[in-house]
């Protein structure tokens, strides 16, 4: 009975993963306030012109109309734009709308935003409320204000925004009115890509169109349909004191602490992970939780994360670019409303140096036009054989770009936080768990006959039987996980935005099923046994790559040296790793497949190395003043201070412990500020590598100093106090 019990409870489960992806249009189509069985409140997407808002405002026409354009993609039809535009206005203006905004993500790695008011002045002295469709549609931002890499010299300011009508428009609430966000691109002049939102949807057409070509293989009708990725980013994040924050400099230019003392404890008795909430922080996550539900953001969990002050929120799966785009949106009201609460959110991937960093975990997979999810195993031969070849795509894909996905997620905070703490080396490698990892090698091998768990199996269509489920366990040292019906790409950053690692994962993959079509096509069209044509092609793939399946330890010096023997890079840098964006092989794939031409990609590289160079830059300058200007005059005060004592007592008691002391401080700060001199010199001569070992030697000085000075002369918060008062 246990077993049964346990049995049917697993399918629930799995029946949910199922269809998780269908939920938010679900939501939106329906015609029911609420959601049923009262298991979303009533406003949950009242602030979001959903498709069930759109039923309301809109003309049968126009609604079918806009309903095709989000099914298949493209632009919104001319002759219906002023339909929906007023419709749009109306709903707006009565949720308190007086403005409106073209809502983009530029190449700075956050959101943009541009408002101009509904009102008109008329020709009798009043004022109407007026949007029309071209208003809707295109925008024209100054192009010349944002980074371009190249794209754009700084006379040439035209840009253009363009509304992207699979991600509906929402409401931005704020203090004393509300303003309508409109999703939308951004490109230059010509139509080259300014931001991140073009190139995402450039590759998820890309992979729509490999998938559907080995769908059709398949015998699926994909007439009229597409494929799609999901995606369910979980955020982590920290909340600490405002008051602490505001006293940090290095917080307030950096993101995070540039110096500081590790306290006596802090994550290692592992008490804060999945604990009971404090007040002060559960009031935060209910609050944001009723806003996300609000826009239509599914949040689901919440929880406390493995570090003092640190926490987690996740949705649920989502179409790839409306969670993209949730995320976004999610972390700028994060902030927002951290303040309201006299907290501050901290996203940064390591604010605090010695404890888990942050990241974003992304959790990917891939929905076929047959409206299934690829990555999990089904329950008919058909199913799994789409699921095995899905696999080996990916496989073959993380190998073959192993430098581009290190690539997306490489930045000077995430260089901090990759390799320790739970977050994932720089080594790119794939962790399937035992019994798949089986199933592998013995496809390898020329044949896989049995599983771990029983039965025998084949790659043959008519013959595989249903696998396993939930075959395998969690690993948190891996970078790219497989866990259970999706791949976890546990290197992206926390600050970042999930659509960088995510344009490049949707190409690599398309280009890997790409060539596995073209053999499968090839064989048919020589009328070669399809089964045996396809377990060949996985064969070899699995033969060539291999190399970069890991189930252990990722942390151990054994597996560093191991993935070097298999030839597996590890960049550890971001100078490092963004090199490869200039490789040919990693140019010809974007521009193979539409997602980048070489100038957009070469605009790239020039973008985030000028940011990480920037970003050490501003470290370098803001560590010189902390310590300059805060930390040493504190200590030489104390110093001097305590020179005076020992004179003082002289030989009417004994001094040798303090000169000892004295003798140990004075040579801290010599120390510090000899680093202060050098770490200049650096900063000065823009040498970033050079800068990075400065910060970290006069980090050393300082934070020995922190243990010797007392804490009422000490003139930052303490770790001790960020992370444990936060009540």
């Amino acid at each position: 009975m246990a077993e049964k019990a346990e049995g049917k409870k697993r399918q629930v489960v799995q029946d949910f993963v199922d269809n998780q992806n269908n939920l938010l249009k679900e939501l939106m189509m329906s015609d029911k306030e609420g959601c049923s069985n009262g298991s979303i409140p009533d406003y949950y997407g009242e602030n979001v012109f959903n498709l069930k808002t759109m039923r309301t405002y809109l003309s049968e026409k126009a609604y079918n109309s806009i309903l095709t354009t989000i099914k298949e993609g493209g632009k919104l039809d001319p002759n219906i734009a002023d339909e929906v535009a007023e419709a749009m206005k109306k709903w707006a203006v009565a949720k308190g709308a007086t403005h409106f905004t073209h809502w983009f993500q530029p190449l700075t790695g956050t959101t943009a935003e541009k408002h101009d008011s509904f009102i008109s002045p008329e020709e009798n002295g009043s004022v109407s409320l007026k949007f029309s469709g071209k208003e809707l549609i295109q925008g024209e931002p100054d192009a010349s204000s944002f980074p371009s890499g190249g794209l754009r010299a700084t006379f040439e300011a035209r840009g253009y925004t363009a509304w992207d009508p699979t991600s509906p428009a929402f409401i931005k609430e704020g203090p004393e009115g509300a303003t309508l966000c409109i999703p939308t691109v951004f490109c230059g002049y010509h139509g080259e890509a300014l931001d991140k939102k073009t190139p995402l949807l450039r590759s998820m057409a890309a992979l729509s169109k490999q998938v559907c070509r080995l769908g059709s293989l398949f015998g699926i009708d994909v007439k009229g349909k597409r494929a799609y990725a999901t995606l369910g980013p979980e955020q982590e994040y920290f909340l600490i004191d405002k008051a602490y924050y505001e006293a940090r400099l290095d917080l307030v230019q950096t993101g995070r602490t540039l110096f500081g003392l590790k306290p006596a404890k802090h994550q290692q008795q592992e008490d804060h992970y999945f604990g009971a909430i404090k007040p002060r922080v559960i009031a935060f996550m209910e609050d944001l939780d009723r806003t996300l539900w609000k826009l239509g953001m599914p949040s689901k969990t919440r929880h406390n994360e493995v570090a003092p002050a640190q926490y987690e929120i996740a949705p649920v799966f989502e179409d790839l670019n409306l969670a993209v785009d949730h995320n976004m949106i999610a972390m700028e009201i994060m902030r927002q409303l951290a303040d309201k609460h006299g907290l501050v959110c901290l996203l940064h991937e390591k604010p605090f140096a010695g404890i888990n960093g942050s990241g974003k975990h992304n959790n990917w997979a891939i929905v076929g036009p047959d409206g299934k999810n690829w990555l999990y195993p089904g329950k008919t031969p058909h199913e799994n054989a789409k699921f095995l070849t899905m696999l080996c795509a990916v496989i073959k894909a993380v190998d073959s770009y192993a430098g581009l996905l290190r690539a997306s997620v490489a930045t000077a905070g995430n260089d901090h936080r990759l390799g320790a703490n739970e977050a994932p080396p720089a080594i790119v490698s794939i962790f399937l768990g035992e019994q798949l990892y089986d199933i592998i090698e013995q496809i390898e091998k020329g044949e896989a006959k049995s599983s771990k768990d029983g039965g025998s199996i084949h790659i043959g269509v008519d013959s595989l039987p249903v696998l396993p489920r939930d075959a395998t366990d969690r690993n948190r040292t891996s970078p790219f996980a497989f866990t259970g019906a999706k791949f976890e790409f546990r290197a992206v950053g926390s600050n970042m935005s999930p659509a960088g690692p995510n344009v490049i994962l949707n190409t690599i993959v398309a280009e890997a099923l790409d060539e596995i079509c073209s053999g499968l096509e090839s064989a048919v069209k020589s009328k070669k046994d399809f089964n045996s044509s396809l377990q060949k092609i996985l064969q070899d793939i699995i033969k060539k790559h291999k190399r970069v399946l890991f189930n252990g330890d990722n942390y151990t010096d054994e597996w560093h040296a191991d993935a070097k023997k298999r030839g597996l890079p590890n960049m550890k840098t971001t100078p490092e790793s963004l090199g490869v964006l200039k490789d040919e092989k990693n140019i010809r794939v974007f521009e193979k497949h539409g997602v980048l031409s070489r100038k957009e990609l070469a605009s790239r590289y020039e973008i985030y190395k000028h940011a990480y160079d920037t970003t050490i830059q501003i470290e370098g300058n803001c560590s010189l003043t902390i310590a300059r200007t805060q930390i040493l005059p504190a200590a030489i005060a104390f110093q001097r201070e305590l020179a005076e004592t020992i004179k003082t007592v002289g030989t009417a008691g004994k001094t040798v412990a303090a000169k000892k002391l004295l003798k140990e401080i004075s040579g801290l700060i010599d120390e510090a500020l000899n680093c202060c001199d050098s770490l200049e010199a650096a900063v000065h001569k823009h040498d970033s590598a050079k800068t990075n070992a400065g910060m970290l030697k006069l980090r050393a000085a300082i934070d020995n100093l922190e243990a010797l000075v007392p804490s009422d002369r000490w003139p930052l918060p303490s770790y001790a106090e960020m992370l444990l008062m936060n009540n």
